[in-house]
């Protein structure tokens, strides 16, 4: 099961990766409705090294991005669920609208986005490159999204 930590124990375990010689990957999102687009996304990035690290967005973040009504679940909530499944072996939280801080800060090898994202618009892209990382889009799962969800919800079908 995977923990959740600040940023300064998430930089810790990134510098412990480093010396192994092991890849630390990292990917973000609200994760507000789990669905299995979430969860193909995080195994297929789990993939792309041994530890990987999640950002969450915090419910202020959330809301900022989302709108009214969202998030649905808390932060902690959002954070306890994501940490406890099987390829998230990290989760920090983070309140900007764009994790570009904490991936600065933790300057994965490995930056994941899902493939509703072209490579030239992932935030933090700049930052991996420069430190001589890379970038991956991971192919959505057909019908799967949070706001697909939430709609059906709204409507009660």
């Amino acid at each position: 099961m995977g923990e959740v930590l600040s940023l300064v124990e998430a930089k810790r375990r990134r510098a412990a990766a480093t010396v192994m010689g092991q890849r630390f990957v990292f990917t973000n999102g609200c994760f507000d409705i789990i669905h299995p687009g979430h969860v193909e996304l995080l195994r297929k990035a789990k993939s792309l090294g041994r530890f990987l690290c999640v950002g969450l967005n915090s419910d202020r973040s959330v809301h900022a991005i989302k709108g009214p009504g969202r998030p649905i679940q808390s932060e902690g909530a959002r954070a306890a669920v994501v940490a406890a499944l099987a390829a998230v072996d990290y989760v920090v939280l983070f309140d900007e609208d764009t994790p570009l801080h904490l991936i600065e800060e933790l300057k994965p090898d490995v930056l994941v986005k899902g493939g509703d994202y072209r490579p030239e618009e992932v935030v933090g892209r700049d930052a991996v490159e420069a430190s001589g990382g890379e970038v991956h889009i991971v192919p959505l799962l057909p019908g799967h999204s949070s706001s697909h969800i939430t709609e059906r919800i709204r409507l009660g079908t």
